[in-house]
């Protein structure tokens, strides 16, 4: 299975995140981020548009795992170096990065590609 975890600002668009999604060249199965961020209307318009499931991944289940990205602000804010990298990595057993954390154009959406097996 191949999960795209995001990371992403409130002000996102469907577009952000798309762009980010773009810039990994994944053909996804699913899509993991934080389960604060999980109903948002702009990732769910997403999701549904592209026809792929919302993984919610737990705070805790975030900052379990440990991220090859690492940036303090993140960290403060999450407990992670990169919310892309760790819910990619969550959202499966015997994960792998595929694709480390890549930015949007508009730097308001981050995406990283995991492969491993559904939970």
């Amino acid at each position: 299975m191949i999960v795209a975890g995001f990371g992403f600002r409130a002000s996102a668009t469907e577009h952000s995140l798309s762009d980010a999604l773009a810039l990994t060249a994944a053909k996804v199965d699913a899509i993991a981020t934080p389960a604060d961020k999980a109903k948002s209307k702009t990732l769910q318009s997403f999701a549904q548009a592209h026809n792929l499931p919302v993984l919610e991944i737990e705070a805790g289940a975030m900052q379990a795992v440990e991220t090859p990205t690492q940036s303090a602000k993140v960290h403060e804010q999450s407990g992670t170096g990169s919310v892309a990298e760790a819910c990619a990595l969550a959202a499966l057993n015997n994960a792998c990065l595929t694709t480390s954390r890549v930015v949007s154009a508009d730097r308001l959406a981050t995406c990283a590609i995991a492969q491993g097996e559904p939970l």
